[in-house]
């Protein structure tokens, strides 16, 4: 019996390894919460509060509904803002930060009792921003197409003080994520106008350089940094690709397929693996080492949910679907794989 058993185990272990469908996906379904109230729309950006077991998200028609980490139940619906983008938690003040397009401002609201607090004036088509921890700055993408300039802005808002302090003009009118260096004083941009990404320098608000991605495709949009192997990860949508490359020299040095309307992108860096949210799928990947990338899984996701957040510490990837016709909104939720 012993024998027949080894073989047995033998033969799992293979076939395992020959079908990786077979093996433990990098993503699995564990809870859905429907969000019934919410009209046709997209979501747009999360939040998160590990003290306070609170997940923040942004509907674009109105609403940033609140979340229970502990049971991922809805149990606040925020209905002060107009046009609600990327959100700022921070836990010392107590505060939420929203970036509000529809009000052309940053609007802060008190969490305990939801109530807003205090604003920040902006330009039209305030949308995407980078929280800087260690300042408290905030740096948030404002003018450009629906402002009908030819340029758009970056503003640096102390959120400390509630007071905007520089506009950097940039001669786009389409600038979408950004992301920041912690150990430099760099920030990196997609200037989705000029199909490049742009190099600040956030000691003197000025762009230092600009790279071009049109080689590897166009409309770039989201992006995520791996600062310890010096990687920026950036999306194309035409074609749809993922893009890493050097954030020293500015050169591709991978670049990958991937689903279509990705609109959100992570990156893990205790597992190496990328997380990007589109069409109907999550893909997963994984870094062998800086120039080097495979595609871990095609997770099923739904119907324009392109907006998610990784929450490592809970080992936990949340997903925000519209509604599709008779299917309502809903919260998907995910376990990491191992």
């Amino acid at each position: 019996m012993r024998k027949q058993f080894i073989t047995v185990s033998t033969i799992f272990v293979l076939f395992v390894l020959n079908n990786p469908s077979r093996a433990a996906e990098p993503l699995t379904l564990i809870q859905t919460v429907p969000l019934s109230d919410l009209r046709d729309g997209d979501f747009d950006h999360f939040a998160v509060d590990l003290t306070g077991h609170r997940l923040f998200l942004t509907s674009e028609q109105g609403a940033v509904e609140v979340f229970d980490l502990r049971t991922n139940k809805l149990i606040h619906t925020l209905t002060d803002v107009k046009e609600p983008h990327s959100l700022v938690y921070r836990a010392d003040l107590k505060k939420l930060f929203v970036v509000d397009g529809g009000a052309a401002e940053l609007r802060i609201f008190d969490v305990d009792s939801y109530k807003a607090v205090d604003s920040v004036k902006l330009t039209e088509d305030c949308d995407s921003m980078a929280y800087d921890p260690v300042s408290k700055y905030m740096y948030i993408v404002n003018g450009g197409r629906a402002a009908h300039t030819p340029y758009s802005l970056i503003s640096v808002v102390d959120t400390t003080n509630a007071k905007k302090l520089a506009d950097i003009k940039v001669d786009t009118n389409r600038v979408e994520a950004l992301a920041l260096e912690k150990l430099g004083p760099r920030f990196f941009a997609n200037l989705t106008g000029e199909n490049s990404v742009g190099v600040f320098d956030r000691n003197e608000d000025t762009l230092l350089t600009t790279w071009s991605v049109a080689e590897a495709g166009q409309e770039n949009v989201p992006l995520a940094f791996n600062e310890a192997d010096h990687r920026l990860f950036i999306v194309t949508r035409k074609p749809s690709k993922l893009v890493v490359l050097d954030s020293d020299a500015g050169k591709a040095v991978a670049t990958l397929p991937l689903t279509d309307m990705v609109d959100d992108l992570a990156y893990d860096p205790a597992s190496r693996r990328i997380y990007a949210p589109g069409g109907g799928f999550v893909d997963v990947f994984q870094q062998d080492d800086p120039n080097h990338y495979k595609q871990l899984g095609h997770v099923p996701g739904a119907f324009r949910a392109k907006t998610a957040v990784l929450v490592p510490e809970l080992r936990r990837y949340f997903l925000a679907a519209p509604r599709q016709g008779d299917k309502v909104a809903e919260l998907r939720v995910y376990k990491l794989g191992r």
